[in-house]
C-alpha cells in the first residue's frame, strides 16, 4: 500500500460534503496504527489544516514520511517551515509544498525559500499543490525546479492527465488527490445538493459500471488512480479506523472503464461548491 498517501485535512477540520466529522485524537492514533498495519508509509498535511500538525505530532509521526505545505499568510517560508517542524515534532520533511499558487503568482522570489530549505537538507522534496493545468504550464514555462506536485485526479476529473507522462519523465513524484472527490462520490443520489446536481448523470454512469463489474464505488475510484503508472501518491482521508480499513480492502486489480469528458468543469472543483 505504499502508493496511498493517508490525508490528515481531517484531522484539522471539518472536511468533504459526505464527512462524518472530524475524529478524536485516540481516533486518530487508532487511524495511524492502522495505516502502518496497512503498508501506508505518507502523510500528507498543511500549516493551514487546522490544529492537523499539532494533533499528529502528539499522535507519533516517526514511522511516516511527512509532507506538508505553505500556506498563504504573514509568516516567511522559513518561519512557516519551522512552526510545522515544531508541531509535527519531527527534524525534517519528507516534503514541502507551496499550498496556495497565487502566492507564487504574486511574488516568484518565494521560491527561493524553498530552494534553500532544500539545499539545508531539512527536506527531500519540494514543489506545488495546484489546481488548474495553466499553473503547471506557468512553472514548465519558467523551468521551475520542483520535484513534488500534488494535483486533483479521479475518474471524472482527469484535466492534467495529458502533463503526467512528461512529468514522470522529468523525475517529478506525483501525488493525487481528491480520489473520491471530497466523497461526492459516496454521496446518496437523491441528496446532491442543487448546485451539483447536473453531476448526477456522471455518478449514474459511475454505479452503472461498478454495477455490471460487480465493484464497489470505492474500488472503481481508488483503483483507477492506484493503477496509472505516472502516479506515484494516491492521497486518501478517513474520519475513522473502519473508513480507512474499508479503503485498504478497496484496493484490488479490478477492470476499469473510461467515461465521457463532465462538461460542468466547474463543478469538478468543490471551491465552487459553494
Amino acid at each position: 500500500m505504499r502508493k496511498i498517501v493517508l490525508g490528515t485535512v481531517q484531522f484539522g477540520l471539518q472536511y468533504g460534503v459526505n464527512s462524518e466529522g472530524r475524529p478524536t485524537e485516540e481516533g486518530v492514533r487508532e487511524i495511524l496504527r492502522q495505516a502502518r498495519l496497512g503498508g501506508i508509509d505518507t502523510l500528507d498535511t498543511s500549516g493551514a489544516y487546522g490544529n492537523s500538525e499539532e494533533i499528529l505530532g502528539r499522535s507519533g509521526t516517526r514511522d511516516f514520511r511527512v509532507v506538508s505545505k505553505y500556506p498563504k499568510g504573514e509568516a516567511s517560508v522559513d518561519e512557516m517551515f519551522g512552526r510545522s517542524l515544531e508541531l509535527l515534532k519531527c527534524d525534517s520533511l519528507y516534503g514541502y509544498l507551496l499550498h496556495h499558487f497565487q502566492v507564487y503568482r504574486d511574488n516568484p522570489a518565494v521560491w527561493d525559500s524553498f530552494m534553500a530549505l532544500k539545499e539545508s537538507g531539512k527536506v527531500s522534496k519540494i514543489g506545488f499543490s495546484l489546481y488548474e493545468p495553466s499553473e503547471l504550464e506557468l512553472l514548465l514555462e519558467r523551468d521551475v525546479p520542483f520535484d513534488l506536485l500534488q494535483i486533483p485526479f479521479n475518474v471524472l476529473d482527469r484535466k492534467f492527465g495529458p502533463y503526467l507522462k512528461e512529468l514522470h519523465s522529468r523525475g517529478v513524484e506525483i501525488h493525487v488527490r481528491s480520489t473520491f472527490l471530497q466523497g461526492l462520490f459516496f454521496m446518496d443520489r437523491e441528496k446532491l445538493p442543487e448546485k451539483l446536481k447536473p453531476l448526477g448523470k456522471y455518478l449514474q454512469e459511475l454505479d452503472d459500471y461498478a454495477r455490471e463489474n460487480g465493484i464497489s464505488m470505492a474500488q472503481l475510484a481508488l483503483n483507477a488512480n492506484l493503477q496509472n503508472p505516472f502516479i506515484d501518491g494516491v492521497l486518501i482521508g478517513v474520519d475513522n479506523p473502519a473508513q480507512l480499513r474499508a479503503n485498504l480492502q478497496a484496493v484490488s486489480d479490478v477492470k476499469i472503464g473510461v467515461w465521457p469528458e463532465v462538461e460542468e468543469k466547474e463543478l469538478l472543483n468543490p471551491v465552487n461548491w459553494k
